[in-house]
């Protein structure tokens, strides 16, 4: 029987969602307006949220009067998702390796290194492929991820959260190719601790670059962090990459 892929339980778990989300909405909002800034989309500009998780990107972006659709592969958080649906905000259980609707959207966004993850470069190679695919012509796609250079250089063996009534033992580890996290989760309303272990490509600038232009999108211009400060390999956290179909 085949290994059920990590993310499948992980993202539909309420610990997920408290460990990453349950945090203060300002750098998200202020992320969103710092991009939209930049971008200066026209009104009404169809936008699609890859991994939107439980929409928060998306909510941001459609009450700046955008028409958003958000797909994510985990229904407990797609459900949510939908509690904020409109006329011009809408979601829906999406792998994204397989397509999805052609030729249609003016921009695409992947937040929150929410990439990565699966198990072989071809999967990889056809989410973009649906990105891409998603895109007008003259389309743009912006990627925020990790700077894998900076995470090597900043990796955290061992860390303790405590949220609520939940305590988090996080251990980090990486090799050549990915960054690993075991997360054991102890909660009174647990029977025994809950253990997921996350797994993440570690993509370069230069990997991107291929993947983009294997599907049609070139790299325009990268960004070092949420402020679009200039990418450093050693010296910025993140990655986020425009291209443009």
């Amino acid at each position: 029987m085949a290994e059920k892929a990590w993310y499948k339980d992980w993202f539909n778990s309420i610990y997920y969602h408290k460990l990453y989300f349950e945090r203060d909405e300002k750098e998200a909002a202020a992320f969103i307006q710092t991009l939209i800034g930049h971008l200066r989309p026209v009104p009404g500009s169809r936008m699609l949220d890859v991994a939107c998780g439980k929409g928060r990107h998306s909510k941001i972006l459609a009450a700046l009067g955008y028409q958003v659709t958000g797909i994510d592969i985990s229904p407990a958080s797609i459900e949510i998702a939908l509690e904020s649906a409109s006329d011009h905000l809408d979601f829906y259980v999406h792998d994204m390796r397989l397509p999805f609707w052609g030729n249609y959207f003016d921009y695409a966004f992947n937040f929150f290194t929410s990439f990565g993850y699966f198990k072989t470069r071809r999967e990889h190679d056809n989410a973009i492929r649906t990105i891409g695919k998603s895109l007008k012509p003259g389309g743009v796609f912006v990627i925020d991820y990790l700077n894998v250079h900076f995470a090597e250089a900043k990796l955290v063996h061992e860390e303790e959260k405590q949220i609520g009534d939940s305590l988090y033992l996080i251990h980090r580890w990486d090799d050549e190719t990915h960054f690993h996290k075991k997360i054991t989760v102890t909660d009174p309303a647990l029977k025994k601790p809950l253990i997921y272990t996350e797994k993440v490509a570690k993509f370069t600038l230069g990997d991107f670059t291929d993947m983009l232009a294997f599907q049609g999108m070139q790299v325009q211009e990268v960004y070092g962090d949420y402020q679009l400060g200039a990418y450093d390999t050693r010296k910025t956290p993140r990655m986020i990459l425009l291209a443009r179909k």
